[in-house]
Protein backbone atom coordinates (compact mmCIF):
# COMPACT_ATOMS: atom_id res chain seq x y z
CA UNK A 1 0.00 0.00 0.00
CA UNK A 2 2.95 2.56 0.74
CA UNK A 3 4.63 1.80 -2.91
CA UNK A 4 1.46 2.81 -3.85
CA UNK A 5 0.46 5.98 -2.39
CA UNK A 6 4.00 6.75 -2.72
CA UNK A 7 3.35 6.85 -6.30
CA UNK A 8 0.01 8.23 -6.19
CA UNK A 9 2.38 11.28 -4.21
CA UNK A 10 5.05 11.17 -6.77
CA UNK A 11 3.03 10.96 -10.13
CA UNK A 12 -0.24 13.18 -8.88
CA UNK A 13 -0.33 15.32 -11.82
CA UNK A 14 -0.70 12.19 -13.86
CA UNK A 15 -3.51 10.08 -15.24
CA UNK A 16 -3.57 7.51 -12.38
CA UNK A 17 -6.33 4.66 -12.35
CA UNK A 18 -7.35 1.97 -9.83
CA UNK A 19 -6.02 -0.65 -12.03
CA UNK A 20 -2.03 0.57 -12.46
CA UNK A 21 -2.04 1.59 -8.59
CA UNK A 22 -3.07 -2.39 -7.78
CA UNK A 23 -0.08 -3.39 -10.07
CA UNK A 24 2.04 -1.65 -8.05
CA UNK A 25 1.05 -2.77 -4.61
CA UNK A 26 0.92 -6.37 -6.03
CA UNK A 27 -2.13 -7.20 -5.33
CA UNK A 28 -5.83 -6.98 -7.32
CA UNK A 29 -8.07 -3.73 -8.10
CA UNK A 30 -10.81 -5.05 -5.31
CA UNK A 31 -8.65 -5.98 -2.54
CA UNK A 32 -6.41 -2.86 -3.73
CA UNK A 33 -9.38 -0.60 -3.03
CA UNK A 34 -10.60 -1.87 -0.21
CA UNK A 35 -6.54 -2.14 2.08
CA UNK A 36 -5.97 1.20 1.25
CA UNK A 37 -9.05 2.50 2.47
CA UNK A 38 -8.93 0.23 5.63
CA UNK A 39 -5.03 1.31 6.25
CA UNK A 40 -5.42 5.33 5.18
CA UNK A 41 -8.89 6.32 5.52
CA UNK A 42 -10.47 6.82 2.24
CA UNK A 43 -10.67 5.63 -1.24
CA UNK A 44 -7.37 5.95 -3.00
CA UNK A 45 -9.62 8.11 -5.92
CA UNK A 46 -10.42 10.84 -2.80
CA UNK A 47 -6.42 10.77 -1.21
CA UNK A 48 -5.05 11.64 -4.92
CA UNK A 49 -7.73 14.33 -5.45
CA UNK A 50 -6.48 15.59 -1.69
CA UNK A 51 -2.74 15.41 -2.51
CA UNK A 52 -3.89 17.27 -6.34
CA UNK A 53 -5.79 19.96 -4.04
CA UNK A 54 -2.71 20.37 -1.70
CA UNK A 55 -0.84 20.89 -4.44
CA UNK A 56 -3.36 23.52 -5.86
CA UNK A 57 -3.52 25.68 -2.73
CA UNK A 58 0.49 25.94 -2.84
CA UNK A 59 0.44 27.04 -6.12
CA UNK A 60 -2.74 29.40 -5.48
CA UNK A 61 -0.82 30.90 -3.16
CA UNK A 62 2.91 31.07 -3.92
CA UNK A 63 2.19 31.67 -7.85
CA UNK A 64 0.24 33.93 -9.79
CA UNK A 65 -0.47 31.26 -12.46
CA UNK A 66 -4.19 31.26 -13.33
CA UNK A 67 -6.69 28.97 -11.72
CA UNK A 68 -7.24 26.89 -14.98
CA UNK A 69 -3.32 26.48 -15.60
CA UNK A 70 -3.21 25.09 -11.85
CA UNK A 71 -6.17 22.97 -12.35
CA UNK A 72 -4.62 21.37 -15.45
CA UNK A 73 -0.89 21.19 -13.92
CA UNK A 74 -2.18 19.20 -10.93
CA UNK A 75 -3.86 17.04 -12.71
CA UNK A 76 -7.56 17.53 -12.95
CA UNK A 77 -9.17 17.49 -16.35
CA UNK A 78 -11.81 20.04 -15.97
CA UNK A 79 -12.01 23.33 -14.32
CA UNK A 80 -15.77 22.02 -13.06
CA UNK A 81 -14.12 19.56 -11.30
CA UNK A 82 -11.16 21.13 -9.73
CA UNK A 83 -13.21 23.55 -8.57
CA UNK A 84 -16.43 21.24 -7.30
CA UNK A 85 -13.68 19.30 -5.65
CA UNK A 86 -11.66 21.82 -4.50
CA UNK A 87 -14.83 23.27 -2.61
CA UNK A 88 -15.59 20.34 -1.11
CA UNK A 89 -12.01 20.04 0.13
CA UNK A 90 -11.08 23.11 1.30
CA UNK A 91 -14.51 24.89 1.80
CA UNK A 92 -13.99 27.73 -0.71
CA UNK A 93 -13.73 27.73 -4.43
CA UNK A 94 -10.18 28.21 -5.69
CA UNK A 95 -10.21 32.06 -6.86
CA UNK A 96 -12.11 32.76 -2.92
CA UNK A 97 -8.83 31.22 -1.48
CA UNK A 98 -6.49 32.86 -3.11
CA UNK A 99 -8.18 35.98 -2.23
CA UNK A 100 -8.48 35.12 1.21
CA UNK A 101 -4.42 34.04 1.70
CA UNK A 102 -3.52 37.37 -0.20
CA UNK A 103 -5.02 39.08 2.12
CA UNK A 104 -3.35 37.43 5.18
CA UNK A 105 0.04 37.46 3.91
CA UNK A 106 -0.05 41.76 3.38
CA UNK A 107 1.24 41.58 7.67
CA UNK A 108 4.71 39.61 7.86
CA UNK A 109 4.81 36.39 10.13
CA UNK A 110 7.33 38.41 12.19
CA UNK A 111 4.95 40.59 12.83
CA UNK A 112 2.47 38.47 13.57
CA UNK A 113 4.45 36.40 15.85
CA UNK A 114 5.30 39.31 18.04
CA UNK A 115 2.13 40.71 18.03
CA UNK A 116 0.39 37.64 19.56
CA UNK A 117 3.62 36.36 21.63
CA UNK A 118 2.41 35.98 25.30
CA UNK A 119 4.55 38.10 27.48
CA UNK A 120 5.07 35.31 29.99
CA UNK A 121 5.29 37.69 32.92
CA UNK A 122 2.06 37.38 34.07
CA UNK A 123 -1.54 39.43 33.48
CA UNK A 124 -1.32 43.31 34.23
CA UNK A 125 2.43 43.75 33.50
CA UNK A 126 3.65 45.61 30.61
CA UNK A 127 6.52 44.47 28.73
CA UNK A 128 9.67 45.61 27.09
CA UNK A 129 9.19 45.89 23.35
CA UNK A 130 8.55 42.00 22.61
CA UNK A 131 11.51 40.80 24.71
CA UNK A 132 9.85 39.46 27.20
CA UNK A 133 11.67 41.49 29.74
CA UNK A 134 9.50 43.71 32.33
CA UNK A 135 8.98 47.39 31.45
CA UNK A 136 8.17 50.24 33.30
CA UNK A 137 5.87 49.39 35.38
CA UNK A 138 2.64 51.93 36.52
Amino acid sequence: MLRARDAMDRAYAEPLDVPALARIAHVSEAHFTRTFRATFGETPHRYLQRRRVERAMFLLRESDRSVTDICFAVGFGSTGTFSRTFRDIVGRSPRQYRRDMAAASVVPTCFTMAWTRPSGTGAGTSTGAGTGTPGPSA
